[in-house]
């Protein structure tokens, strides 16, 4: 296990469908996920729930598992507030809980929060500066704990070098986690998340990780051209499976075996389900299996 990666453990999981799930499931899913053996159980911050207030239904559900707040939205809530949470749960929970900001999307920003986003580096510097500037927060944490910066394009890894702990990179292929890598330089975290779908035959995945890519490929459309898919919109073989691991256990723990190769630190799981209201927990279990987490 890479130094870098300490309290985040080998591999996690990605609780990307967390928000369907009423707040008993989700204390269940994470204390299941905990159980496992997985490091660090992640989740996003979209329209469902805060994602402080998320997170401390996490670390209250478990005992030693990390939690990753892995896209908080930089236009939810102010610097000064963000920090006061994060401090809190520092205090509370000392060395579980991981802040991963994320600089939103422009409808979710306007259409949705009734801000005027702004170009990302940009807001997103002003942020971190806010943050290390915010004078509110229990006594004796840190003024400025870990974070983590949820990243695709070059200038917002070269920011998390700069001002994180590191950087998280969310569905893109291994080559693009080489490409990170070389960005982030040699000190920094990379922490990378592996859309998946598990079944038994191949060939039952087909549809379910189409499906999964084409979700996934308006924000990347740019970046899969330069890792050589001159045209994504058509969804070919070969980039839905570098998108997607489908297909047996084995696959996907190759695949994970595969972002460790090209420099990852740490790799968690988004594992697409045909029903996402309900934790996938056996299909964790054999993974985790697989995986010896």
């Amino acid at each position: 296990m890479s130094a870098r990666s300490h309290g985040l453990g080998r591999v996690g999981i990605w609780g990307g469908d967390f928000d369907q799930l009423s707040a008993p499931e989700v204390r269940g899913a994470a204390a299941a996920v905990e159980e496992l053996g997985f490091g660090t159980l992640w989740f996003p911050e979209t329209t469902g729930r805060e994602a402080m207030a998320q997170s401390a239904i996490l670390l209250a559900a478990t005992g030693r598992i990390t939690v990753a707040a892995g896209m908080t939205d930089i236009y939810a809530r102010d610097a000064v507030t963000a920090a006061a949470a994060q401090r809190t749960l520092e205090e509370a929970y000392p060395g579980r809980f991981l802040l991963g900001l994320w600089e939103s999307h422009p409808s979710l920003a306007e259409d949705v929060r009734g801000h005027r986003a702004r170009p990302a580096p940009a807001a997103m510097r002003q942020y971190l500066d806010a943050l290390d500037d915010a004078p509110f927060g229990p006594p004796g944490t840190a003024a400025s704990p870990p974070r983590v910066l949820a990243a695709l394009d070059p200038g917002m890894l070269a920011l998390a070098a700069e001002r994180a702990r590191g950087a998280t990179v969310l569905g893109m292929p291994v080559a693009y986690t080489r490409e990170a890598r070389a960005v982030l330089g040699d000190d920094a975290l990379l922490a990378v998340t592996q859309l998946c779908v598990l079944r038994h035959d191949p060939a039952d995945t087909a549809g379910l990780a189409r499906t999964t890519a084409a979700a996934a490929l308006p924000n990347r459309r740019e970046l899969l051209r330069g890792l050589g898919h001159a045209a994504p919109d058509a969804l070919d073989r070969r980039l839905v499976d570098a998108l997607v691991a489908h297909g047996s256990a084995e696959d996907i723990a190759h695949r994970v075996q595969e972002h460790f190769d090209a420099g990852a630190d740490h790799v968690s799981l988004h594992l697409v389900t045909a029903a996402p209201g309900s934790p996938p927990v056996r299909q964790w279990e054999r993974l985790a299996a697989r995986l010896a987490v």
